[in-house]
């Protein structure tokens, strides 16, 4: 029994010792650990808002269409169209010839015309010759008044046969001419609603011309802004592929639709390929110089719907939520949340969030935002 306690006691003495050697192994393996380190400061680069003289400008949207447009038609009816000479998109010029009517009825008729122009032609010049002899007589008892008379008023009735011919030679003549279709101005064939071989009735349409290939912007505007637009000033339309071109405006409709309550400025483009009428743009007119605050765009984070910028306070940032404007070029307008003279980081915005830890380094050579206004 004695035994059997002694050698109890030893094990509980030999764990006791066990677990003293394990907690000081596992003090010390944690002392000698080294802790984690910091994560790096992220480089940016710091630029102010500054101010700058920027035109003010109205945004509008509005259809690019043709500034006039002509409807080509026939001015004869019942004729067959034998050729077509242009087709959509041709450029032509004033009285080049767009379309042949079949001209052989016609042709018929002024020959009709000119035979029966000749022969009145005579008759006047017989009546005339008798007229005059008949004259000579008078007085001298030879002829009758009545006699005389009558043969002066054969001669004044041919002379009138004698015109009404040569009114009809002309009006044939006419109507021959309209048998060939020409260009009322120069311009671009727009649309071709005829087909060779069918038969054109008078009034027609054959085909559109688009007036020296002038198009205009019809930018709609609430009728209060309209006021502020003035003929003269200078537009830029979109259109499409981060392209634009400019325009100025001509003319401001008097009026405003009743029902949309928004008025039309019509904005005369400069011809280029990228244009086409029919075409829905947006566009802004620009308006007098204003003072602006400006950053460039990189400096903007767009998030959840809201534009942000993140100011350096030290070495960390604090992400400010800002109002944004108009943008022209690769700066942008910052009306609300930013002071003239708050640095924020110039880019790479992305990568950062409100507290991060950075490092400021100088701004590249030439580049506007290094220095505060």
């Amino acid at each position: 029994m004695k035994r059997h306690f002694i050698l109890l006691i030893a094990g509980v003495v030999l764990v006791s010792a066990s677990a003293v050697a394990l907690l000081v192994a596992t003090r010390n393996a944690s002392q000698s650990t080294p802790s984690p380190a910091a994560p790096p400061a992220l480089a940016v680069k710091g630029t102010f808002a500054i101010a700058q003289q920027w035109p003010g400008t109205l945004s509008a949207v509005g259809t690019i269409a043709a500034w006039q447009e002509v409807v080509i038609g026939a001015e004869i009816g019942g004729q067959r169209l034998s050729r077509l000479m242009v087709d959509v998109g041709d450029q032509v010029k004033q009285g080049q010839l767009l379309a042949q009517l079949s001209p052989g009825p016609l042709e018929a008729d002024l020959d009709a015309s000119r035979a029966a122009l000749e022969e009145a032609r005579v008759n006047a010049a017989e009546t005339g010759r008798a007229a005059d002899r008949a004259s000579a007589l008078q007085g001298t008892g030879m002829l009758s008044a009545q006699s005389i008379d009558q043969v002066l008023a054969t001669r004044d009735a041919a002379q009138a046969r004698l015109a009404a011919a040569r009114a009809r030679v002309q009006a044939d003549t006419l109507r021959l001419n309209y048998t060939q279709v020409r260009a009322p101005d120069d311009g671009v064939i727009s649309a071709r609603l005829a087909v060779e071989g069918m038969l054109v009735q008078q009034g027609a349409e054959i085909m559109r011309l688009q007036r020296k290939g002038r198009l205009e912007w019809r930018a709609e505007l609430p009728g209060p802004e309209l006021a502020r637009v003035a003929p003269g000033q200078v537009a830029r339309v979109a259109v499409g592929g981060g392209r634009s071109i400019e325009g100025r405006v001509r003319n401001i409709l008097p009026q405003v639709d009743p029902q949309s309550r928004t008025g039309i400025v019509y904005v005369d483009l400069e011809p280029g390929e990228a244009v086409r009428a029919g075409l829905f743009a947006r566009g802004e007119l620009l308006l007098d110089q204003r003072t602006v605050l400006t950053l460039p765009e990189t400096a903007v984070l767009l998030r959840d719907g809201f534009s942000y910028v993140f100011g350096i306070d030290g070495n960390r940032v604090r992400q400010q939520k800002v109002t944004l404007g108009v943008r022209r070029g690769d700066r942008v307008e910052i009306l609300e949340g930013l002071d003239a003279g708050t640095e924020v980081v110039e880019s790479g915005v992305g990568f950062l969030a409100d507290g991060v830890t950075v490092r400021v380094v100088a701004a590249g050579p030439g580049s506007p935002a290094g220095t505060a206004p």
